[in-house]
């Protein structure tokens, strides 16, 4: 790691940029924005690397992360992600596929665990697609999500039996890999409202079994922590029905994948939530759950609050720089009060303004 702490509590920091494709450069450079006034308030020294992944490393290297754009991340203190992918790179073969670069960078760091909050914001309440008296309860709960394992990273294979294609992937899991992300979730739950409630098929799938048996040996070690268990099929409908009951979710790669796009949907704006992806050490990774959005690129309308807040993420988790981060998150909500809103979250009664003019406002905060 580069980081240096200097006199006063100032710190030297190491940032690789991966601006993505299609609209996602507009988004990273108002969160680059964000930081460069942080560092300039605080004393702190943040530089940045341009690291190359997803379309846009394709066009230019032809492979959506080349050896050299992987080292530059590993070599930085974290990594600030926008958004990869878009229909320009629709029709390559798998291994050439933006969202492959993606796998191989999670991979390479050793990210084993993404972690995305679900938190409604009172501003944005009834944007929410669920009920008012559902949203009432409170809406406050993060997803952990093991994030190189399963059938992500199992063996896939298509082949021509009995005069058919007949494709196959497979689901493994090891031991250690459930112990790692099971421990991140209960030390999640100590730090939050010390509920865990750990997501699976047990009732057909092996790995779900044997994902119970170890985490029900975490269990005894967290004594403090009410630990349950659902099948993923009924936690897809709490989400929708009852989501004041979750704290914490602990779950595999594949149902981790679709239950934290459908619990940041309940919150009412995709464009609005942020991910942190860690592994053993600080060094992280930090972008905004939402894609691309191709159909909007250069049009300066993105939303760019979700990779500010991702930002404020990395400082929070990766930096240890929590009132840097509390300030940023204050100067969101102090935007929203104000009646700001990007196309996306636009409401009756409040003023629509565009990606650079949502980063202006936000600054104006900090």
């Amino acid at each position: 790691m580069n980081a240096e702490k200097g006199e006063r509590g100032t710190m030297k920091k190491n940032i690789a940029l991966i601006y993505g494709d299609c609209a996602s450069p507009e988004i990273v450079t108002q969160a680059v924005r964000v930081l460069d006034k942080i560092a300039a308030k605080h004393g702190h020294t943040f530089t940045y690397t341009r690291a190359y992944m997803g379309g846009e490393a394709i066009d230019k290297f032809g492979d959506p992360l080349p050896a050299a754009e992987l080292e530059k991340c590993k070599a930085s203190d974290s990594v600030l992600l926008g958004a990869i992918g878009g229909p320009k790179w629709e029709g390559l073969p798998g291994d050439k596929r933006p969202e492959k670069g993606l796998l191989r960078l999670r991979a390479g760091m050793g990210l084993y665990a993404n972690n995305r909050p679900a938190k409604i914001w009172p501003q944005l309440a009834a944007a929410s697609p669920l009920k008012a008296e559902i949203v009432e309860k409170g809406i406050d709960f993060i997803v952990v999500r093991e994030l190189i394992g399963s059938v992500y990273f199992g063996e896939h294979k298509t082949f021509e039996q009995n005069g058919e294609k007949v494709a196959v992937d497979t689901m493994p899991y090891a031991e250690h890999e459930i112990e790692r992300i099971g421990r991140i979730g209960f030390e999640t739950a100590m730090k939050r409202r010390k509920k865990l409630t750990c997501v699976d098929k047990a009732n057909v799938l092996d790995t779900s079994r044997l994902w119970r048996a170890v985490m029900h040996r975490l269990a005894a070690e967290y004594p403090e922590v009410e630990y349950s268990e659902m099948f993923v099929d009924n936690c897809a409908m709490q989400i929708c029905k009852n989501p004041s009951q979750f704290d914490v979710i602990v779950t595999e790669n594949m149902f981790g994948d679709i239950l934290s796009d459908e619990a940041s949907e309940i919150t009412g704006s995709i464009g609005m939530v942020p991910s942190s992806s860690l592994g053993e050490g600080t060094c992280g990774l930090y972008e905004p759950i939402h894609g691309s959005a191709p159909d909007i690129a250069g049009q300066d309308v993105v939303n760019p609050i979700a990779c500010i807040l991702s930002a404020a993420m990395m400082l929070r988790y990766s930096f240890d720089m929590p009132a840097e981060a509390d300030e940023i998150e204050a100067a969101v909500n102090a935007v929203l009060n104000q009646g700001l809103r990007t196309a996306d979250m636009m409401a009756e009664g409040c003023t629509q303004v565009g990606c650079t003019a949502m980063g202006d406002a936000i600054l104006a905060e900090l």
